[in-house]
């Protein structure tokens, strides 16, 4: 991808995405890797001082270093302030679950620390396409299969439709340093063995999947604002409990009010899975009574929601 394309595709897609940008400050994440780069090299072309970048180094890799250093050394050259963040505390659980929990906490804290407005990632397609596969392969729903969203929170991700041979293209052409995380190709990780299966394959219009992931990320937006309704005109504390006054709804929209009730009675309990989540709303909805994990759930003509008594659930 020429440098004018990619600095005009930024330039398009963040105003779409955040509006006016033209006193707007961004922050970069930057793993040294081609596609960061070019996010990275794109951005400070078109946002010129007013972007920083940080790399992320987890420590779980000997190279790691080195790799921070080469993003650090480039910034340096181009006069783009950069930061080396490291995690604390030992991996625990999943390690790419807990990498990435640890990445984005860290970007966060450094976004807001330096004060600026947005921090920008590099997802391009080619990893929508691969979300959307691995999410479909687990039976996601409208969310899940709404894929990386281009804004989410404080994060923009602007290159969703940019293909991974197009951002190569770029690092190569304009000579930027860059490095191949061996994790990206090594087997034991999901993405990887799918990365791995798609390359052979050249029937799949990623860019169609990609409008796909946009219309669900729509789709998914209209419903939050529907239900956002129905819970302040339907939903109501009861005593000790939660009631939800009005049933006579689609279950999409049962689902995610029953949710909601369970975040507002403990705003730190695991959701269940939607297997488990259907069958006690199907419970509900023939009067029941049923446990769903901490809660009891009890139909009728309405639905109450309560935490069941601790011996249930510890």
């Amino acid at each position: 991808m020429p440098a004018s394309a990619l600095e005009a595709l930024l330039t398009r897609t963040v105003a779409a995405l955040v509006g006016d940008a033209s006193d707007v400050r961004f922050g970069v994440a930057v793993s040294g890797g081609p596609d960061s780069m070019a996010l990275l090299d794109g951005a400070a072309r078109a946002f010129p001082g007013r972007v920083e970048a940080a790399t992320v180094d987890h420590g779980l890799r000997e190279a790691s270093a080195a790799e921070a250093a080469m993003v650090s050394d480039w910034c340096a050259a181009k006069a783009i302030p950069h930061v080396t963040l490291h995690p604390h505390g030992a991996v625990r659980g999943n390690v790419q679950s807990w990498a990435r929990a640890q990445r984005y906490a860290l970007l966060d804290g450094w976004r807001a620390e330096r004060g600026l407005d947005w921090l920008m990632t590099a997802h391009h397609a080619d990893d929508q396409l691969e979300t959307l596969l691995m999410r479909l392969n687990r039976g996601a729903g409208v969310g899940g299969l709404a894929g990386v969203r281009a804004r989410q929170g404080f994060v923009l991700r602007p290159l969703l439709a940019v293909r991974k041979a197009d951002l190569l293209d770029h690092v190569r052409s304009q000579g930027l340093p860059f490095v191949d995380d061996p994790s990206n190709s090594d087997p034991r990780f999901d993405r990887a063995s799918l990365r791995a299966a798609l390359a052979g394959v050249d029937w799949i219009d990623v860019a169609a999947a990609g409008r796909s992931a946009a219309a669900l990320a729509e789709s998914e937006e209209a419903l939050d604002w529907a239900v956002d309704g129905l819970e302040a005109a339907h939903v109501v504390m009861d005593g000790a409990g939660i009631a939800l006054q009005r049933i006579d709804l689609p279950r999409e929209l049962l689902r995610r009010l029953v949710l909601r009730m369970m975040r507002r009675l403990d705003p730190a309990v695991a959701m269940p899975r939607g297997d488990a989540l259907d069958r006690a709303l199907a419970a509900a909805r023939d009067g029941g009574k049923v446990s769903l994990g901490r809660f009891t759930l009890k139909g009728g003509e309405q639905w109450t929601l309560h935490l069941a008594p601790p011996r249930r659930w510890q």
